[in-house]
């Protein structure tokens, strides 16, 4: 379990795509967190003492879920303040990513973010998602954006059989899979890294079952 700033540094540190040019971008995107969050609650700012495991690892932690080889777009919904969107970018710089975010002074943040650290491969969408037209995405992550069965019928659309989702639920997880009716799907709750409480959804989506009950 990742349970301060030092263990976090340690276990971001050991993953494969960890370098000094991530670990430069990181530590940049964290100042300039800090400093945009004076002007908008981007994050809480208890969390901000506690930014390399409630906001970096626990973004992280998802890479793990995810085939290195994986190359076609990461979906990310509900961006926001950029995690997990920008940690990701940051870690995996050659990959298309795209972040949907649909409020216009996180929109701004996100671009202005994304054109300091250099990210070239990542794109923010800025519209709403019902608005945003469909792609097949290789990985679809989504924190804290809507109540899982709400959230699969938003975003169904760029899912294919082989697409990883990647859905960091709190502690919540477990009561909205147990609950979810009408997909057909191969999800599962991985414990979370970052918070003992938590948990993660992954897994992947066929389409729906039939009625929905």
């Amino acid at each position: 379990m990742i349970a301060d700033e030092p263990s976090a540094r340690h276990w971001l540190a050991q993953l494969p795509e960890w370098d000094s040019l991530a670990a430069e971008r990181l530590a940049r995107l964290i100042s300039l967190l800090a400093e945009e969050n004076q002007r908008q609650n981007l994050v809480s700012r208890e969390s901000l003492a506690d930014v390399w495991r409630r906001h970096i690892a626990d973004s992280a932690q998802l890479l793990i879920h995810v085939p290195r080889e994986t190359s076609a777009p990461w979906l990310d919904l509900g961006t926001g303040a950029g995690f997990p969107g920008l940690v990701i970018a940051c870690l995996r710089p050659e990959l298309d990513i795209r972040m949907v975010e649909s409020r216009n002074r996180r929109i701004e943040w996100l671009e202005r973010a994304r054109a300091i650290l250099a990210l070239d491969q990542a794109r923010v969408i800025g519209s709403r998602l019902e608005l945003v037209e469909p792609f097949p995405a290789a990985a679809i992550s989504a924190r804290a954006f809507a109540p899982l069965d709400k959230l699969l019928d938003l975003s169904a659309r760029f899912s294919t059989a082989a697409t990883r989702w990647l859905l960091p639920k709190g502690r919540s997880a477990g009561d909205e899979l147990l609950s979810l009716r009408g997909w057909q799907h191969l999800f599962h709750v991985e414990q979370s890294l970052t918070d003992p409480a938590a948990g993660v959804i992954v897994g992947t989506l066929s389409g729906k079952s039939g009625k929905r009950r």
